[in-house]
């Protein structure tokens, strides 16, 4: 996962990792700066029959492919309560295991979040946001970025309301990619929905759960059984925007499945903690049969996953329960 080669991307994601860590407090840099507190739990994909007509990419063709998943909160609060709003939207990311190539580990993942809105265009307007929200003049500089950019008011507008558990909530991959087989190239966006639907609650019912919900059910829940996902691909026509995240496409737009996300098995805390620290999540998915689309977001997300995640490596610092007080600054830019 190399670092972008492009000067003003370099600039712009250094400046977004620094921004986030800001508005996070003291949160560590074990941490990751944005989705700091999350779960990793493991399973297998099962690709459907139809997926390997889209793709050559080997977890589409495949029998089954073995699949780190991790559970995420907003926020780069690490200890945030399960019950702050601040915590929605919440993260879905997951990491398919491929063959060996040429002797080296292979792998390529998927990320998204339960809002299909995103809150701009390019990583330089979303720095420009946070620099706004964390900023001494935030009353004014937010309504006037706000007043030029009606999709970030479009995503903070949203409602977000808080999932009964993780295994209830859909989730959405903000940017478009491109399936390739042969000659044939079809453009999609990854949508993931929970088998057993789509729950959520009311404030009320938020606030009488305990702060640690979210994350204390998954070994409760899988001892009755794996937590399933489907898999899902919204299908790009002619005309559609593929290089601007912020821009929806119809919902009438054809639906393909591509295959089921079987989760069977949670970490320890302390396992999860550790993997954490060294796993790095990639937008982009740099395999055979899959590519980027040509949105800019791609190569900003990526770099920033990356800038963090060497910062996670590198730091020696012991996570502790302190490390979780809520800023101003880190609600503002969420």
């Amino acid at each position: 996962m190399p670092l972008s080669s492009e000067p003003e991307v370099l600039q712009t994601s250094n400046g977004l990792v620094n921004a986030l860590r800001g508005a996070a407090g003291d949160a560590p840099h074990s941490f990751r700066p944005a989705h700091a507190k999350g779960h990793l739990l493991t399973g297998s994909f099962t690709p459907s029959l139809g997926a390997a007509n889209l793709t050559s990419a080997s977890h589409f063709n495949a029998t089954s492919t073995p699949i780190t998943v991790r559970f995420s909160s907003s926020t780069g609060l690490p200890h945030i309560p399960d019950t702050d709003p601040n915590g929605n939207p919440r993260g879905f990311a997951i990491r398919f295991h491929l063959p060996d190539v040429n002797g080296k580990r292979a792998h390529t993942d998927i990320v998204a979040h339960s809002t299909e809105y995103f809150p701009t265009r390019t990583g330089a307007e979303f720095l420009e946001f946070l620099k706004a929200a964390g900023g001494p003049n935030a009353a004014e500089a937010v309504p006037e970025f706000l007043g030029r950019h009606a999709e970030t008011l479009r995503f903070l507008q949203d409602p977000k309301p808080s999932p009964v558990s993780f295994a209830t909530e859909k989730f959405f991959g903000v940017n478009a990619f491109k399936f390739v087989k042969g000659s044939k190239v079809t453009t999609l966006r990854y949508r993931i929905v929970p088998v057993a639907g789509e729950q959520h609650l009311g404030a009320e019912e938020v606030q009488a759960k305990s702060e640690t919900y979210l994350f204390d059910e998954f070994p409760t829940r899988l001892e009755s059984g794996p937590i399933d996902f489907k898999l899902l691909a919204q299908i790009a026509e002619e005309g559609d925007v593929t290089n601007n995240a912020t821009e929806i496409w119809p919902e009438e737009r054809k639906i393909v499945e591509l295959g089921t996300v079987k989760i069977e098995k949670t970490l320890s805390d302390e396992e999860s903690l550790k993997q954490q620290k060294h796993i790095i999540f990639d937008p982009i998915p740099r395999v055979d049969g899959l590519e980027p689309s040509d949105d800019p977001l791609l190569d900003v997300r990526a770099t920033v996953y990356l800038i963090s995640g060497k910062q996670r490596r590198e730091t020696k610092h012991a996570p502790s329960a302190d490390d979780s007080a809520p800023t101003e600054a880190a609600k503002a830019a969420t």
